[in-house]
């Protein structure tokens, strides 16, 4: 998954605002208790990231 696709998801998801926030400080212990920016960052596949907060947000399977 392309960085731009992600970030669209999860700002169609989540909203613009909330978005940039739950990136920031929302912690995925999936993901070695990193942020989702942090998982980026580190080199974590965007859709393992998005995955991740699918779960953490009761996100609708079909909408992973």
């Amino acid at each position: 998954m392309r960085l731009t696709e992600f970030s669209e998801l999860v700002e169609h998801q989540f909203g613009a605002a909330r978005a940039s926030s739950l990136l920031l400080d929302h912690v995925l212990t999936s993901l070695g208790g990193r942020t989702g920016a942090q998982a980026i960052e580190d080199g974590i596949d965007p859709r393992e990231v998005w995955r991740a907060l699918c779960a953490d947000f009761d996100v609708p399977r079909d909408q992973w």
